[in-house]
């Protein structure tokens, strides 16, 4: 899957506490952590309502994951499991909200705020994040 880690193991993952390569994950239990996956540091991902982490997927140093959130237009809460498909990207300091799926092959440019569904293999950018380039059909 991904050359860089060819011994690559699952992290020990406590909540609220930094893995060994210094990201966080609030409520594990809602992780599921795909194979190979590659996140960067001080990423922090709250997993209250689910994310689920695709095979091979990379996620930059610095990216917010949600799948709670108090902030809305009309102060209610938003919740919903977040899905990184195998193979997507996730630029650095990016933010993923609640109820997301970015799709297979996927890419998130840097400094995205992702509050829509990605198509597998789109490339989007933005705040809010915007197909830059759509899946080939």
């Amino acid at each position: 899957m991904n050359k860089r880690f060819p011994n690559w193991k699952k992290p020990e993952i406590k909540h609220g506490k930094l893995t060994k390569y210094n990201w966080v994950v609030y409520r594990p239990e809602g992780l599921k952590l795909g194979k190979f996956t590659d996140i960067g540091a001080f990423t922090a991902i709250f997993a209250h309502n689910g994310v689920e982490i695709g095979d091979g997927a990379q996620i930059g140093g610095g990216c917010l994951i949600y799948s709670i959130s108090t902030i809305s237009m009309d102060g209610q809460e938003v919740a919903g499991k977040v899905v990184i498909g195998k193979g997507a990207q996730i630029g650095a300091q990016s933010t993923i909200m609640p109820g997301v799926t970015i799709g297979e092959g996927a890419l998130v440019a840097a400094h995205s705020f992702v509050n829509q569904d990605v198509p597998a293999h789109a490339i989007v950018a933005g705040v809010p994040a915007k197909i830059l380039k759509p899946a080939k059909k």
